[in-house]
């Protein structure tokens, strides 16, 4: 019988892994339905690799594996994917979800009480550098600024006594709505009033149109993450 891979059929109602309960002494015990043993790391990775994309078509994954002293690995990397993952729940059922499609590939049995696990392989799910980036490219940027001014020319204008008031920053940054006077402006960085500083950034991750200053500082999770200050130059 072909592979629900391979054959395109709805998932098995065999009892996935989140789903499957331990003991009331600690045992848990779980064989998938496309287990297949003595099965090497290889072959394993190419079936997943195609039952994924069967099970998940609007996604991208890259699958890899990793053998070490304590036994063997399969990797799934969210590349791409129309869901917004961005909150904690959405992340966590999809990786889940697939997590739960690479198991039907393995066996587990364990017992966190003795501190016993063994699996054919075990099963990782990440969500990649290249989802967040292509999540931002959907969404687009938040607070485009024109860049009429470059960074050096900005540096040049910029003067002591100047204010910048930051307008927009990730959630939780402790100066948000704080309008700070700049003290020193020197060639990597300027310093704010109380001592604290800002270094300024590539040219590339800098933006300004004369008034609004947008600083990209973006990371893998959060790619469009980005510092927007108010430039208010001194009067008189």
């Amino acid at each position: 019988m072909a592979d629900s891979e391979t054959s395109g059929a709805p998932a098995s109602s065999h009892r996935l892994y989140s789903e499957t309960p331990y003991d009331e002494r600690g045992n848990f015990h779980y064989v998938g339905d496309l287990y297949q043993p003595s099965e090497t790391l290889g072959v394993i990775a190419e079936r997943i690799t195609r039952h994924l994309a069967v099970h998940f078509p609007d996604a991208k994954l890259a699958v890899r594996t990793e053998t070490f002293a304590g036994g063997r690995k399969v990797t799934a990397e969210i590349l791409d994917m129309a869901d917004d993952l961005s909150g904690r729940d959405a992340a966590n059922s999809v990786i889940v979800a697939v997590r739960d499609q690479m198991e039907r590939f393995g066996a587990t049995d364990a017992n966190p009480l003795q501190d016993y696990f063994a699996a054919s392989f075990y099963a990782e799910v990440k969500i990649g550098g290249a989802y967040w980036a292509a999540l931002a490219a959907r969404r687009g940027p938040r607070n485009p600024v024109e860049a009429k001014l470059s960074l050096a020319a900005f540096r040049k204008r910029l003067r002591v006594g100047d204010a910048m008031r930051l307008v927009d920053a990730p959630a939780g940054h402790r100066a948000l709505g704080t309008t700070r006077t700049v003290t020193a402006v020197r060639s990597k960085d300027l310093i704010f009033e109380g001592r604290s500083y800002l270094d300024f950034p590539r040219a590339s991750a800098f933006a300004c149109d004369g008034r609004l200053v947008r600083i990209a500082i973006g990371r893998d999770h959060d790619p469009d993450a980005h510092l927007l200050y108010e430039w208010l130059p001194q009067t008189g």
